[in-house]
């Protein structure tokens, strides 16, 4: 039962207890009970037909929300609701507390085709909470990812686009996780959760950026790692930005990944033209890389690409629509030789 049916619940008990004539009580009771919690389950009432005298008061009264800003709503709210539950594990303290526990929530579906491979259809949810409870330094998250690309924390495992699977080779799975994450210092941050199939893994990571001049910064980032397919791993990601203009920025995202379990690196280069227009909307060009290693011997793995996007809003600031168009030089294995393929994706974001 809905919150909405327990409210409805409490007056009926109080129309019994005055009692003046019981059975009518009853019945209006129980009548009234059903017509309350009805709209809970049912479609909305059709809109009344308006009377003369109401056209001459001026216009109607503004829609009900639209069926996207209640879809926002209702992630928003099990979110919410999710975060409260883990929360009281450590506790009751912050469960009055105003203000909403959900920090960064995106949830997204996209499509994006290359012509050597079938179409992959992605969907993907990620949401931070603060957990009041716990510490104020620590965090709650959840998402739909690849649990490689999450756990190895490359730099695809936070890109706002669909270029890694427009880009790598390898097929891509999509599965929850989560887990608890937190802060230790400034620079150091972990998380401990579990992924596919419940294969738990650790997180240590290092993060740094310095200003090196007037619109120059420079990043560095350290993740160490532990799970269990990979064993211990680490991923080294270096980045440089420079601001040509206040609305033009290029961005150059280099990283490297070595497991216990494959003793090869692998790694990838992104190298990218930015150019902002305001309102949230945004042009790239991206020139791309990734392959792998060879151990010492023959031709790595490796695909090279352009990729042309714009990002704008569709509704409001949080609902945001992506296309992508590209074209790809591929080489699938160490023994083939490079291939080309036209590329086309499309991304929906909303933000919560």
């Amino acid at each position: 039962m809905t919150a909405n049916a327990s409210r409805s619940i409490g007056p009926c008990l109080n129309a019994q207890s005055r009692r003046p004539c019981l059975g009518h009580v009853v019945l209006r009771a129980l009548v009234l009970c059903g017509w309350v919690a009805l709209p809970a389950y049912a479609a909305p009432d059709p809109a009344p037909m308006p009377s003369v005298a109401a056209a001459d008061q001026g216009p109607p009264a503004e829609p009900v929300q639209p069926l996207i800003e209640q879809a926002r709503e209702q992630t928003r709210m099990l979110s919410e609701r999710f975060a409260r539950s883990v929360d009281s594990w450590f506790g009751d303290e912050g469960s009055a507390e105003p203000g909403s526990r959900v920090t960064s929530g995106q949830l997204s579906l996209g499509a994006f085709h290359r012509r050597d491979r079938d179409t992959d259809v992605d969907f993907r949810f990620t949401a931070r909470f603060r957990l009041p409870n716990f510490e104020k330094s620590a965090f709650l998250f959840i998402g739909r990812d690849d649990p490689r690309t999450a756990v190895k924390d490359t730099p695809e495992s936070t890109a706002q686009s669909g270029r890694q699977q427009l880009l790598t080779s390898r097929p891509e799975e999509r599965s929850f996780l989560g887990g608890l994450g937190g802060t230790l210092g400034k620079q150091f941050n972990f998380r401990v959760g579990v992924s596919a199939h419940l294969e738990p893994f650790v997180q240590l990571r290092y993060d740094r950026t310095w200003a090196v001049a007037p619109d120059h910064v420079v990043g560095f980032r350290e993740t160490v790692f532990w799970s269990r397919g990979d064993r211990f791993g680490s991923t080294t990601a270096l980045s440089y930005e420079f601001a040509l203009q206040p609305q033009l920025m290029l961005r150059w995202i280099g990283a490297a990944t070595i497991t216990q379990e494959t003793r090869n690196v692998e790694w990838s280069s992104n190298v990218g033209l930015y150019r902002a227009f305001g309102s949230q909307r945004l042009l790239s060009l991206e020139v791309l890389s990734d392959g792998t290693g060879t151990q010492g011997t023959g031709v790595g793995l490796s695909d090279r690409g352009i990729l042309a996007k714009w990002e704008q809003p569709l509704y409001r600031d949080w609902l945001l629509g992506e296309v992508a168009v590209g074209h790809f030089w591929l080489r699938p294995d160490s023994q083939s030789p490079r291939g080309r393929a036209w590329a086309l994706g499309g991304t929906l974001k909303m933000r919560f």
